[in-house]
């Protein structure tokens, strides 16, 4: 029964919205319509293709979904070769200087001829690609393979968004943001040519960095899960050539994969319907034109110097990218010129790779340590045989948390792969397994710091372990005397970051008591600490030993105890010595204090070293009031939401939110449909306009004051 001419024209009309709106979402990143609609479409066609067997088309949308798990790859001889370019070894700009100068000499150019025109393009890190169109429709995908003979990977290829099925022999609109003299609009007179009969594309399929780590994070799921025969990937490129690769299309089509276009294979003659280029540039218009993404920083440059800033530019935007690149490519750009340079050893004379620095270097761990910062956190750290990864010299590479070595199993003696890339710290990536030798231990963390001897504690739902010896241990030495001294905790003037960095390397100050036992001569003797400056610290010294018990507490540093939470300490137990020795179970009565919080506590008072520490300040003359313990204080203001802006007459913003939480408020930073009340000083910006158009109660100190005293008269 034929089909009616009705469905085969609404099958076709459908097949170009989709088509139209692929292109607009995948390759342009401007869709015109959700999602939702998309979908509806496409089931639309897909039943009337159902139901219609003989409207089935390979170039239909549809085929991009399903299909059957390949017995084996096709084996596929590539009409024009997939010859491999050369690399430039020299990681250095003046790697672009040689190409140009080996070009010149070639062409028989003198220093008085023009320079030589160029196309620059990134070097993408994934799986090269041949795409074969007949009359306009993709018939086969294949790999690069030896060159020679690929494998078909067509049914992989076609869950490949970016990818079209069919080719769009109109111009494209330009991507939002890019004018008619843009980097892509140029040679744009070449849009609409005529697709030819036969066309091979060649390109690079990638995978973006987002989608190779939420991969990456569902393979952690079902490994977590208990999934047997999964694993995670090393890098996107494994991700996405492993993808590539699948014999089952449907485990491609969960694999997120994208591609740029960057050259061409066989293709039609001008006399059988083919396009005559003149420049490499205009041929990668024409095929953006037709439907394929080329990446918008391929650009035409002229000589040396141009091919040298585009070197350095994308260097700079290397790891701004959202996938990785290894390098750069240069092509002269004009067709004529490449036909005269020619080939040698099947590698083009008239195109080169420029390499960054590797991000990804193959070396061995000669040993696993545990490194202290600042804080107290504990981080396993591999030490390696030392190799050059992305242009430095690496000797260690951080393995994060205990959880994460048992993750990659990294042991001593491993031969691992370690990455860097830009600024971000080496880290270990994964290891080679073949090469393991026989009887490598497991690593396990250690339970008391390396340091200093304290315990090592890892709080439930935490990954990382922590020395508990924050006032003794000397790798957090700096940190716990800059929260001492801080205005909010001793409030000791003077006493600032440069000026702890020098005491420390001096080896003037180990311990916190070690502050108070200063003197005038030892200060004076430090880089820029004149008599005067000295004389300031050393009374700020003194002064501060008239201290507040919450602020003393405060600033011993316990983990999770906060300002509020030292007040409700101070209030509850009353003396510090209740509160050295009080047990977790006595801690939880305190208002606000759970387990994590009294846990921490206990555990920090338990430790010997810290109980000395706070003796030894005592011994210094640094003292407190005392007194009984207080029933809680109300919290007139609780469930009450309060942002602070401007400088008020009489009261600092430390005072202001003290006497807020006090009694209960939360201060806020920002001002929201949510916040109750604004307290506006002098030169309220921002924050008073908007809670002005709010309609948010707005408050000057006195209206603080009298909020408070109104609040806790009612309570």
């Amino acid at each position: 029964m034929a089909t009616p001419a009705s469905v085969q024209e609404r099958v076709q009309a459908l097949r170009e919205l989709l088509h139209h709106h692929a292109h607009r979402y995948y390759v342009l990143d401007a869709p015109e319509i959700p999602d939702a609609e998309y979908d509806k479409l496409f089931r639309e066609l897909q039943q009337l293709e159902e139901k219609h067997p003989a409207l089935a088309s390979p170039d239909s949308p549809t085929r991009r979904v399903g299909g059957r798990t390949l017995d084996g790859f096709t084996k596929v001889r590539h009409k024009v070769p997939m010859l491999s370019i050369r690399t430039e070894t020299d990681t250095e700009p003046s790697g672009a200087q040689n190409f140009d100068a080996r070009v010149r000499r070639e062409l028989g150019l003198a220093e008085s001829d023009p320079p030589v025109e160029y196309v620059a393009e990134l070097k993408f890190d994934g799986l090269a690609l041949n795409l074969r169109y007949e009359d306009g429709v993709l018939v086969q995908a294949a790999t690069r393979g030896d060159g020679e003979v690929g494998e078909e990977v067509t049914q992989n290829i076609r869950q490949i968004g970016q990818i079209p099925l069919r080719l769009n022999p109109h111009p494209g609109p330009l991507p939002e943001g890019e004018g008619e003299n843009g980097p892509l609009s140029r040679g744009r007179e070449r849009a609409g040519v005529r697709v030819p009969p036969v066309l091979e594309v060649r390109g690079e399929v990638y995978m973006r960095r987002d989608d190779f780590e939420a991969l990456n994070d569902k393979q952690r799921e079902k490994i977590a899960r208990g999934a047997k025969n999964e694993k995670t990937f090393v890098n996107p490129r494994n991700a996405a050539a492993g993808a590539v690769r699948q014999l089952d299309p449907s485990i491609a089509r969960q694999r997120p994969l994208s591609f740029f276009a960057y050259g061409w294979g066989e293709l039609s003659p001008p006399q059988e319907g083919g396009p005559q280029f003149d420049t490499h540039y205009q041929a990668l218009q024409t095929l953006r034109s037709w439907g394929f993404p080329v990446h918008q920083d391929t650009s035409q440059v002229t000589g040396a110097g141009e091919l040298v800033a585009f070197y350095e530019r994308i260097g700079e935007l290397r790891d701004q990218l959202p996938f990785d690149i290894d390098g750069v490519v240069y092509k002269v750009n004009s067709i004529a010129l490449q036909k005269q340079l020619g080939f040698v050893t099947r590698e083009p004379r008239w195109a080169v790779a420029h390499k960054y620095p590797a991000q990804e270097q193959l070396t061995t761990v000669e040993s696993i340590y545990v490194q202290v910062g600042r804080t107290g956190k504990l981080t396993p750290v591999a030490r390696l045989v030392p190799v050059f990864v992305g242009g430095v010299t690496v000797t260690n590479a951080t393995l994060h948390n205990e959880d994460e070595v048992h993750r990659k199993d990294v042991r001593v003696g491993d031969t691992v792969i370690v990455r860097r890339a830009g600024d971000v710290i080496p880290e270990v990536v994964a290891v080679v397994p073949d090469r393991r030798v026989d009887g490598a231990p497991v690593f396990s963390m250690p339970r008391q710091c390396p340091v200093c001897g304290s315990e090592a504690v890892r709080e439930e739902g935490e990954a990382d372990y922590r020395c508990t010896g924050g006032l003794f241990c000397a790798a957090q030495r700096k940190e716990a005397i800059l929260h001492f001294a801080q205005r909010r905790a001793m409030d000791i003037e003077g006493l600032g970051d440069k000026l702890v960095d020098q005491m420390v390397e001096a080896g003037v100050i180990r311990t916190l008591p070690d502050l108070y036992k200063l003197g005038l001569a030892t200060l004076s003797a430090l880089e820029r600490m004149a008599d005067k400056s000295a004389q300031n610290v050393l009374a700020a010294l003194e002064k501060s030993k008239q201290a507040t018990l919450p602020r003393f507490l405060f600033g011993l540093g316990i983990r999770h105890v906060g300002e509020a939470t030292a007040r409700d300490l101070a209030r509850h137990f009353g003396k510090l010595d209740a509160i050295m020795d009080a047990s977790v179970e006595q801690l939880l009565e305190v208002p606000d204090v759970g387990p994590v919080v009294a846990e921490s506590i206990h555990t920090f008072f338990a430790q010997q070293h810290n109980r000395e520490v706070v003796e030894q300040l005592r011994a210094c003359g640094v003292t407190w009031p005392e007194g009984e313990p207080q029933a809680r204080a109300p919290k007139p203001l609780a469930g009450k939401t309060v942002v602070l802006t401007g400088t008020l007459p009489t009261l600092s913003r430390d005072e202001a939110k003290d006497l807020l939480e006090a009694a209960g408020a939360k201060v806020a930073g920002s001002v929201s449909k949510k916040t109750d009340y604004v307290v506006a000083g002098a030169e309220a910006g921002s924050k008073l306009e908007k809670a002005q158009q709010l309609g948010v109660a707005v408050l000057d100190e006195q209206g603080l004051r009298d909020l408070l005293a109104g609040a806790l008269a009612r309570a």
